[in-house]
């Protein structure tokens, strides 16, 4: 299969630090899990800095024993960046001229809901135009206008909550660093200036919808990684790594914070969380915000999170470490990087309004592909990962299914399937799990787990092409998204082609059937939705379904069938990019409405079209009977019933 393999290489060089506790429980804090009060567990911390400061040094060392790759790319203060899926859902309209029917982002967890960078609550609509906070009074649409642009001083905007009158707004800005002599901080023998990435937090009151007041900042040290809102309060993480080019000079690594623009630590030494043996190399923040009283409070740890996912009480954050080589490093040129084997730690952590309290660790064998690959139910813990890489030289791939109890030990698996492929997509709903995996077809397997001891195939279908992301019609049907692929005439993998969508029918569970199907444009025809959830809009009611995609295609008379002596398809060429609407059917699958274009037909003369161009459609909602669509450079109006097109909202 003709992928990118080498995109998570980044994430390898995080090499991964665990939590773990001690068995001594606070009694009058827990949290309730499907019915089971599970008690918090009290973390190890440092006991002073020099004890801090020594556990990285030793840890760094060691891997530079190991080949020094880790801390060669961690060393020198970077900061990788970290692939985020989110997603989320909107407050309730407001009382007045508010529609109480309009979309939401789509989520994973009924009541959890996830940050996006488009938001309404039945009348309007928030969004982000390059470092401008748009709020526009869209719902009626014969009074909608643009009633205010706040410009967002030195930060790149990423996402948002939106609940009542309060938005939570969450950014990246760039942090210059300088002794108290004024002097940028040293690396190594050589003084330069010293720009770390952070993260700000901002929270505004919005009750005036034409002045938005900023009533709280907060800045991290970091990436930010995701984020959840539960009711009225808020859960952020952010990444942290340490400069060891401080810990060298100065014997301070750890993250700073700032609150309202006072400059602080994270946490002191004593209070940061640590799990021995693993070494650490690397700070984890969690955050609870309260929107109402507007307070906060953080547990940092020694770890390392790649992906979260949360329910209505619990986080969990997992991580892969790859584990050391066991060929000597002289035996093992070219396999340094990705080791011998790899597993995926699992820390638990209760959320309550007094409490960020840790519950436990988990570890299963394997890499874990995205949020989706997790999920809980009736208190169980469920994770769906792939081992070893496809198309590495002497490894396997394969993939596995566990369930872990309510204190994250494994009680349930299900390993070892299709062998060679890895997995594209996973969907838990109820008592069932969904997998796809890919190399050369489509297998898509139906899964019991309503024994959590014993998780078991109910059936599987092997079809040309793969879903990238699986969402629930009903219990019976799911929409798969992802792209079509032929077989290569050579070699075991195959070629994508156009994007594909197809509607599965697992009534049968032995036998789950392939009921529509349709293929969009050539190879190269892509969608965001593919990479992110919340570029997906479907409605059922409605028999609405909505995606951003790029369309390309190859000329008729260019189009020639793939032979032997072909070494790859051809690419399309881009001829569209917007929203393609569709009235999807049980009973007719996908029938296209409508396509709608941020681009002008002159603008399509002069600048063609260009995957995240600043005129590409990122997102799609409705209010009652219209649907707008979103781009960075506008917000368009169109009918939901006859989709002509109501009005255009620029935001310059």
């Amino acid at each position: 299969m003709e992928r990118n393999f080498f995109a998570g290489v980044f994430a390898l060089i995080l090499f991964a630090a665990v939590l773990s506790g001690c068995t001594k429980t606070l009694p009058p804090q827990g949290n309730t899990s499907g019915g089971t009060t599970v008690e918090f567990k009290e973390i190890q911390r440092f006991k002073s800095n020099e004890e801090l400061v020594a556990a990285f040094k030793e840890a760094q060392q060691k891997n530079y024993a190991r080949g020094g790759i880790f801390d060669n790319a961690i060393g020198i203060g970077a900061v990788p960046m970290m692939a985020t899926t989110n997603s989320g859902a909107s407050a309730g309209a407001e009382s007045g001229r508010g529609s109480t029917d309009f979309s939401t982002t789509n989520i994973q967890v009924e009541g959890v809901d996830e940050a996006d960078i488009v938001k309404t609550d039945g009348r309007y609509i928030y969004n982000f135009s390059n470092n401008k906070l748009i709020i526009t009074d869209a719902y009626p649409i014969e009074g909608s206008q643009i009633v205010s642009k706040t410009v967002l001083e030195n930060v790149f905007p990423l996402e948002m909550f939106v609940k009542a009158d309060t938005l939570l707004l969450f950014g990246n800005k760039t942090q210059q660093y300088q002794n108290e002599n004024g002097i940028a901080r040293p690396a190594g023998d050589i003084y330069y200036p010293y720009w770390s990435s952070r993260v700000l937090v901002q929270l505004y009151d919005v009750s005036d919808k034409s002045t938005p007041a900023l009533e709280k900042e907060l800045e991290f040290d970091g990436r930010y990684l995701s984020s959840r809102l539960i009711e009225n309060n808020a859960f952020f993480v952010v990444n942290s790594y340490p400069f060891y080019g401080v810990l060298e000079k100065e014997g301070e690594i750890i993250p700073l914070m700032s609150e309202d623009g006072v400059e602080k630590k994270v946490a002191e030494p004593t209070e940061i969380g640590i799990i021995p043996p693993t070494p650490p190399s690397s700070f984890v923040t969690i955050v609870s915000m309260n929107l109402d009283s507007k307070e906060y409070m953080t547990e940092t740890i020694a770890a390392s999170a790649e992906n979260v996912f949360a329910s209505k009480n619990n986080l969990y954050l997992a991580s892969t470490q790859y584990l050391p080589p066991k060929l000597p490093i002289a035996e093992n040129v070219g396999r340094v990087l990705w080791g011998d084997e790899e597993k995926t730690v699992i820390n638990k952590f209760g959320l309550t309004e007094e409490k960020i309290g840790f519950v436990g660790q988990g570890e299963v064998k394997g890499h874990v592909l995205n949020q989706f690959s997790m999920d809980e139910f009736e208190g169980k813990f469920r994770i769906a990962t792939t081992s070893g890489q496809v198309f590495r030289f002497n490894s396997q791939s394969s993939n596995n299914l566990y369930v872990l109890d309510e204190e994250m030990k494994l009680i349930g698996r299900l390993e070892d399937l299709a062998p060679g492929e890895k997995i594209y997509s996973a969907r838990f709903l109820g008592p069932r799990a969904y997998m796809v995996t890919f190399k050369k077809v489509d297998p898509l397997f139906v899964i019991d787990a309503s024994d959590p001891a014993n998780p078991k195939v109910l059936g599987k279908l092997k079809i040309p092409g793969y879903s990238d992301y699986l969402h629930p019609i009903d219990e019976s049907h799911i929409i798969g998204v992802g792209k079509e692929t032929i077989e290569a005439a050579k070699g075991e993998f195959a070629w994508y082609q156009g994007l594909k969508m197809a509607i599965f029918d697992v009534s049968n569970v032995e036998n789950p059937k392939e009921m529509h199907k349709i293929v969009v444009g050539d190879r190269g025809t892509d969608s965001y939705a593919l990479q992110d959830h919340k570029a997906f809009l479907y409605d059922k009611e409605k028999e609405l379904l909505v995606l951003p995609i790029m369309l390309a295609e190859i000329p008729q008379e260019q189009k020639k069938p793939l032979g032997e002596e072909q070494i790859s398809p051809t690419y399309g060429e881009p001829v569209f990019q917007g929203a393609f609407v569709y009235r999807l059917t049980l009973e007719n699958g996908f029938e296209e409405r409508a396509r709608i274009t941020h681009l002008s037909q002159e603008d399509e003369l002069k600048r063609g079209y260009y995957y995240g161009d600043e005129y590409s459609v990122k997102r799609a909602l409705f209010i009652e009977d219209v649907l707008y669509t979103l781009s960075d450079k506008m917000l368009k109006a169109n009918s939901l019933n006859t989709l002509e097109n109501l009005k255009e909202f620029v935001f310059g």
